[in-house]
């Protein structure tokens, strides 16, 4: 796939019937994925005082990913992101939010200019620019503000079919991404510390 590539939930869908048959990519890979507290789930009513846990949606992956739940997919910084491919990951994925949903209004915007330039130096590195990927699935921000103010919560019927796209795209990206060279091993476990999982701001 081209470099700063997005795969909508929509997209993704169009990649689950042909995912069926292919080979499902080696259980060995080292990959992590940022998902957005804020995607993929049903709305909440908001609450000044209390922070809800953190419910991301349930991909079953076939193989280990480690997981880095952020308040919004625009905490995620080009650091990161190297950082973690400096430790030998052979893939960084994010799930966001889709445009025009986003509780930080343009964090997921953020998000995918700052993949497409990391994605820009690792390829000058020549570790491969398809390391990195953004998948998108529904957002939360217009149902949680219905909520507040006393509608009725309506539920995505579709919701666990985009899931189920951003599966079958994240599985079919993987397979296409090489080993990384710089693998020393097992990854470390400090990067849910390193985001900012501040809620107050998304600078």
């Amino acid at each position: 796939m081209a470099r700063g590539h997005t795969m909508s939930s929509n997209g993704a869908a169009v990649s689950l019937m042909a995912s069926r048959t292919d080979r499902l990519p080696s259980a060995d890979r080292r990959v992590v994925a940022f998902v957005c507290e804020n995607c993929g789930r049903p709305g909440f009513a908001p609450s000044s005082g209390l922070r809800r846990r953190p419910t991301l949606p349930d991909f079953g992956e076939p193989l280990p990913v480690q997981k880095v739940a952020v308040p919004c997919a625009g905490r995620v910084q080009p650091e990161h992101l190297l950082k973690i491919l400096e430790d030998g990951a052979d893939a960084v994925g994010v799930i966001c939010c889709e445009d025009g949903n986003c509780h930080h209004l343009e964090g997921n915007r953020r998000c995918r200019r700052r993949l497409d330039y990391v994605s820009e130096l690792v390829e000058q590195a020549g570790l491969g620019g398809e390391r990195l990927m953004v998948f998108v699935l529904p957002g939360s921000a217009a149902q949680d503000m219905a909520l507040g103010i006393g509608a009725q919560p309506v539920d995505d019927p579709l919701l666990s079919q985009k899931v189920a796209g951003v599966r079958a795209a994240f599985l079919a990206w993987l397979k296409g991404v090489a080993p990384n060279p710089l693998c020393r091993g097992d990854l470390p476990d400090e990067y849910v510390s390193e985001v900012d999982t501040n809620d107050e701001s998304n600078e």
